[in-house]
């Protein structure tokens, strides 16, 4: 396959005008103290279907003859894309039908069913679902719509590239999320020729046994075709882990207010941890907001505590009226709000006279969390710190 031009790209951005929208750009002056450069964030979450994918999934769409239009099309996906061509079919008429991995977020299953497309829950993972539907597709002679190994759906997702030249002539650093492989490979195609001087790094998932949960990018190997492009247009591929992405994932949350799932927060995450080199200024991709509802709270509940907003602590009270009371008098006197205690007696190789408790606390932060740890040991509870 030939890797699509910039007049391929500028061709997209006309045939995508109608139903793409051209997303907003903003600063973020905490990101920035924290990175120590000028941070800006380019809002694709905020895109139709709540994911840049939606601009690659209506130029291929579009480009349909009569015939393919009537037999329709499949695409296999871990959310993001499926809803994509699910909504894309749905504005151009097109009938559609979603592979999905088994274990995908049900808000993204959900998602594509109603914008009207059938969904097939089959595989394991991503590549699992492509594979039944590409086999889908011969058998039925609907056209296969490939998350990034298709050059107008590349074409279509380096649109966000020509926005990205109009709307930050001056930043001299683009931080992009690395799944397929299309998004970044699209975006540095259009950025290479309109900016030549500009740095550009991509930005991977590293996976473990449990998987990661930067679902949106856990493809096992991005595409041969989109590896072919990033060979010669990146400057570098770092790596961010599970815990690097749960804390950008809260600190957008909290300090910019923007939701976003955990393929987004890698560039977020890379740049926080300072792996993407030094600039006075840099861009982060924000490529969609679709994450699970579910893996949201908990996401958040982990950032939380790493941060030192949330203590859990296990201690030991004489089993006698007022005992609790008494810890809880003294929790409060150091400003902890306590949002849970829990008993334990039966099962437990404690004194007759005691019970275990344990407490989840709010607190400001990791400092707070140590005085009020403090403060109990003075008066003599013996603790353990869980969280």
């Amino acid at each position: 396959m030939d890797r699509p031009t910039l007049r391929d790209i500028e061709a997209a951005r006309d045939r995508i005008a109608a139903n793409a929208r051209v997303t907003p750009v903003y600063g973020s002056e905490s990101l920035s103290r924290l990175v120590g450069c000028t941070v800006y964030l380019k809002a694709e979450n905020l895109q139709r279907t709540g994911s840049f994918k939606v601009r690659g999934a209506v130029n291929k769409l579009s480009t349909l003859g009569d015939e393919q239009r009537r037999a329709g099309v499949l695409a296999a996906s871990a959310g993001n894309h499926g809803q994509a061509v699910a909504w894309a079919a749905r504005q151009l008429g097109i009938k559609a039908t979603v592979f999905m991995p088994q274990d995908a977020p049900m808000a993204k299953v959900d998602a594509t069913r109603n914008y009207g497309a059938e969904t097939v829950l089959a595989g394991a993972g991503f590549d699992e679902a492509v594979a039944l539907a590409a086999a889908h597709s011969q058998e039925t002679g609907a056209t296969f719509v490939h998350a990034f190994e298709d050059p107008v759906v590349i074409a279509g997702q380096g649109t966000i590239g020509l926005e990205l030249a109009a709307e930050l002539p001056d930043v001299e650093t683009f931080v992009l999320p690395i799944g397929g492989g299309g998004l970044a490979a699209g975006i540095s195609i259009a950025l290479r020729e309109l900016r030549p001087g500009v740095r550009i790094v991509g930005v991977q998932a590293g996976k473990t046994a449990a998987g990661t949960i930067a679902d949106g990018i856990a493809v096992k190997y991005p595409g041969t075709l989109t590896m072919s492009i990033l060979d010669d247009v990146l400057d570098d591929i770092v790596h961010v882990d599970d815990e690097e992405i749960a804390e950008a994932i809260t600190l957008l949350l909290e300090r910019v207010k923007l939701v976003v799932e955990g393929a987004v927060a890698a560039s977020v995450a890379a740049l926080l941890r300072g792996k993407v080199g030094r600039a006075k200024n840099a861009c982060a991709l924000l490529s969609g907001g679709n994450i699970d509802p579910t893996l949201l709270i908990t996401v958040m509940r982990h950032g939380l505590t790493a941060a030192g907003r949330y203590l859990v602590i296990r201690t030991r009270i004489p089993d006698r009226p007022g005992g609790l009371v008494e810890l809880l008098e003294l929790v409060a006197a150091e400003r902890g709000n306590v949002v849970s205690v829990e008993h334990h007696r039966e099962g437990m190789a404690i004194h007759l006279a005691e019970t275990e408790v344990e407490l989840t606390v709010v607190t400001r932060d990791e400092d707070h969390c140590e005085a009020l740890c403090a403060a109990l040991g003075d008066r003599g509870y013996a603790l353990d710190r869980l969280g």
